[in-house]
């Protein structure tokens, strides 16, 4: 075998490889850290067995990571001289406010003022049930005001009062916003607001921090916390989706601590524009409007799969807010509650980088699906309903568009196998080592002659892969599949099961997915084909990974993936094998065979890299004759 078909097989080679582990990143699990703090091991046990709330767990967590930073203490009890309005304040009965719009229902509660629950009116939960993205009175927003004199005092620990006495609004068609704020009374002429302004058509709540009076107050911290709800039938899949996100101002990328299950926890001491505690298909985000955030400790907890609660993930943040110590102030930040919709994130916030929440990947990839698949995706759905049907259109535009680069692969199979004896003639014509050289240039010579190149097969594949990434980032990412029905298949973004197994396999669940069998054995045909066109390499081990080992790796990391997917390569594979079917009835390879031999017998200018082979040539050929 010539150095550059095995160049070409090596790149093969590299591209299987690469796609394996590309794919099997995308379902690790990250492991536990290896120093964890006993305060995390603490919240987790209190997580598991719900006897302690949110609220209690994330301040032990914030403090001690505070502590074993050298820092002092996140929150402390409220430990200023209790006025006569305090005292009122500290004492009083839970009420709750409802505003909403035609996206949301937010619920505030008196009780520290805060965020209790919040509804997506269009969306459902795996269960058919009302979509809430948190709920109760174990999650947490209160703000801890620090004063020059080394006294502070907690939110949560008071009753907020009504400042209308409406206790639920609905906006109508022609109202523009609606403000809803609630006062805590710290002294005379001392007050906190919290005004929470609902917009129609809108997933935001503009959040204003009002303090008017706060004469020693120096720096306040916002402990914001929530236990987040399993929103998807595939506990795991989702989990694989869900973590804590961050923004620094003016970045275009965002962080994140890292997905799948465990704890995480991260302690960021710049400013940063907005935090965001993210789950496979909805977000709840933080935004500061104005001044950025000071910094945060961040974290999350990750519940083992069929609680009693049904929770996914704790999220938990500790922020350092932008207060300065004047007696007036306001701190303008803004919530988000809603999907994670690359359009709707990125119109929620103009200036910013929301819409990078929505993992469709960077470079390439990303610009191959926010440029030619979603707007694609966007414009078929205005018209079909089946998304089923849509990516059955979406394949096949995408393989009638590649198809000159499948066409020009298979008609470069088609030249190296009805080369092969050739090739194999020269072989035999120079078996030794030292010939090595002349081996290379005479072949090298068929293959210009011919009109072939061993890399002609490799190069299409190349620049068809971003797109097998690109498909394999916008399936489980798009929200657009979620819940939509497909033949066998309930919902496109879960996986399709058409037996549930009274044990689980490890690796491949408890389940057996339908499409994904049909996408192996599509792969398994559609790979059988493709070695059947090209020569035999004589390196056994990449046929076995080719048509055995690729399918089977496939069958296990795609049976708990996005149905939708598993369909999507499925039609894409078939189609390959249709367009194989016609490519052999195009291509007569009696004639190419004989325009070949025609085209070996003009003379054929030499190039610069086969002039430097025969030089090489010559001069190992001196070398030999000084030796002996």
């Amino acid at each position: 075998m010539d150095r550059n078909t095995l160049y070409g097989f090596l790149a093969i080679g590299a591209i299987l490889i690469g796609f394996s582990y590309y794919t099997s990143k995308q379902s690790e699990n990250y492991a536990l850290e290896k120093h964890r703090l006993d305060s995390i091991a603490a919240v987790k046990i209190a997580a598991e067995t719900a006897a302690t709330t949110i609220a209690t767990a994330a301040t032990a967590a914030a403090t001690t990571t505070t502590a074993a930073s050298g820092e002092a203490a996140a929150k402390a009890p409220s430990i200023l001289p209790v006025s006569e309005s305090l005292a009122q304040a500290a004492k009083g009965e839970q009420q709750f406010y409802t505003i909403e719009n035609d996206l949301i229902a937010v619920t505030l509660t008196n009780q520290g003022g805060r965020v209790y629950s919040v509804e997506l009116k269009n969306y459902h939960a795996y269960n058919s049930k009302p979509l809430v993205l948190f709920d109760g009175n174990k999650n947490d927003f209160a703000l801890t005001f620090y004063t020059n004199d080394s006294r502070n005092f907690t939110t949560s620990d008071f009753y907020f009062s009504p400042q209308t006495a409406i206790s639920s609004y609905r906006l109508a068609a022609d109202d523009t916003a609606y403000t809803f704020a609630l006062r805590l009374q710290v002294g005379e002429g001392q007050l906190v607001d919290y005004e929470y302004t609902l917009r129609n058509g809108s997933y935001m709540v503009d959040f204003n921090l009002k303090m008017v009076g706060l004469r020693n107050v120096t720096n306040a911290d916002l402990l914001w916390s929530y236990n987040a709800f399993q929103q998807e039938k595939a506990f795991d899949n989702e989990n694989n989706y869900s973590t804590v996100a961050y923004s620094y101002p003016g970045e275009d990328d965002i962080e994140e601590l890292g997905q799948g299950s465990g704890n995480k926890e991260e302690n960021v001491k710049t400013r940063l524009q907005w935090i965001a505690f993210k789950q496979q298909f909805f977000s709840s985000i933080l935004l500061a409007k104005g001044d950025n955030f000071y910094g945060a400790y961040m974290g999350y907890i990750t519940y083992k799969p069929n609680n009693r609660e049904n929770f996914l993930k704790q999220y938990v943040a500790n922020i350092q807010l932008p207060v300065a110590g004047v007696h007036d102030q306001n701190v303008p930040m803004a919530f988000y509650f809603g999907p994670n919709h690359y359009s709707t994130l990125k119109s929620s916030f103009d200036e910013g980088n929301f819409h990078k929440l929505v993992p469709l990947g960077g470079w390439v990839i990303g610009w191959i699906n926010r440029l030619v698949v979603i707007p694609i995706f966007d414009l078929l759905g205005k018209y079909i309903s089946s998304y089923g049907l849509i990516i059955l259109i979406l394949t096949v535009l995408i393989k009638v568009v590649l198809f000159p680069l499948t066409f020009k692969s298979y008609l470069s199979s088609a030249k190296m196998r009805l080369l092969k004896p050739d090739v194999d003639r020269i072989a035999h014509k120079y078996p030794k080592k030292e010939d090595a050289m002349k081996k290379q240039q005479e072949t090298m010579a068929l293959y210009k002659k011919a009109g072939a190149s061993p890399m002609g097969g490799c190069l299409p594949i190349l620049v068809q892969f971003p797109i097998l990434i690109a498909m394999f980032r916008f399936f489980p990412a798009s929200i657009e599949l979620r819940q939509q029905p497909f033949l066998w298949a309930d919902d496109l973004s879960g996986f399709d099961s058409i037996l549930n197994l009274p044990f689980t396999i490890p690796f491949y669940g408890d389940h057996i997915s339908l499409f994904t069998l049909l996408m192996a054995a599509a792969l398994f045909v559609s790979s059988r084909m493709s070695m059947s066109q090209t020569p035999d390499t004589g390196m056994p081990g990449m046929k076995f990974m080719t048509l055995y080992l690729m399918p089977a790796m496939m069958l296990f990391w795609f049976n708990s993936y996005a149905a939708g997917l598993s369909y999507y390569y499925f039609l894409s594979n078939l189609i390959t094998i249709g367009q194989n079917f016609a490519t052999r009835r195009m291509v007569n390879e009696v004639k190419l065979h004989a325009r070949m031999k025609e085209n070996s017998k003009k003379p054929v200018k030499k190039s610069r890299f086969q002039a430097k082979l025969e030089d090489m040539a010559r001069m190992q050929q001196q070398q030999q004759r000084g030796r002996r």
